[in-house]
């Protein structure tokens, strides 16, 4: 293995860990704000990434590039269905707000080749990061946004199904293969490629 290729591991692994703990503290800033105190008493208001790596998540985004961080407790009780929903999309939003703001040093810094590489790595796993997650399976956020979307009963009714079987839907969307790609891939690839081209003008 060259030098070149341990440094993109090491970039790689570096942005990753940045992403799934500014994603994951952010649910549970979000939470806290609205008077949940579940993530704080779970130790989860924390920018320590230990607190938020999920082993299988993380093997996930390493493997196939998509993938997530160990999910934050909340208690629906102690939030409206709006705040649930905001929560929900905290972890996401920050993804993108840290891709978008990193990228402007991309764009407008004069940055040794190295750096900018380094900085690349961190905005398409951030922008990643984010998309993946909105797709409406658990344990993604899309599917607490999906569930409140619905009426109560079939939220209820769709909740047991997707608690039941959607890690194994997730999984097979990941594994059946699709040409030279997967399910997943063929669908959020665009998405992801599309605000890079947006962020960084390439």
């Amino acid at each position: 293995m060259d030098s070149a290729t341990i440094l993109t591991y090491i970039f790689i692994a570096i942005s990753l860990v940045i992403a799934i703990t500014i994603h994951e503290f952010s649910h549970a800033f979000v939470a806290d704000r609205f008077g949940d105190p579940t993530p704080r008493s779970y130790g989860r208001l924390s920018l320590n990434p230990l607190r938020h790596l999920d082993p299988l998540g993380t093997l996930m985004l390493l493997i196939f590039h998509f993938g997530w961080g160990k999910p934050v407790p909340i208690d629906p009780y102690n939030l409206s269905k709006k705040e649930e929903n905001l929560v929900s999309l905290a972890g996401p939003g920050s993804n993108l707000i840290l891709a978008a703001i990193v990228s402007l040093m991309v764009r407008f810094l004069p940055l040794d080749p190295i750096i900018s590489t380094a900085v690349f790595y961190l905005v398409s796993i951030n922008i990643t990061l984010a998309v993946f997650n909105l797709i409406p399976i658990p344990p993604l956020d899309g599917s607490k946004l999906f569930l409140n979307l619905l009426p109560e009963q079939q939220a209820i009714e769709w909740e047991r199904t997707l608690d039941r079987y959607g890690f194994i839907i997730l999984a097979a969307l990941l594994l059946l293969p699709v040409g030279n790609s997967n399910i997943v891939s063929l669908v959020i690839s665009p998405i992801i490629n599309f605000i890079l081209r947006l962020l960084l003008g390439t």
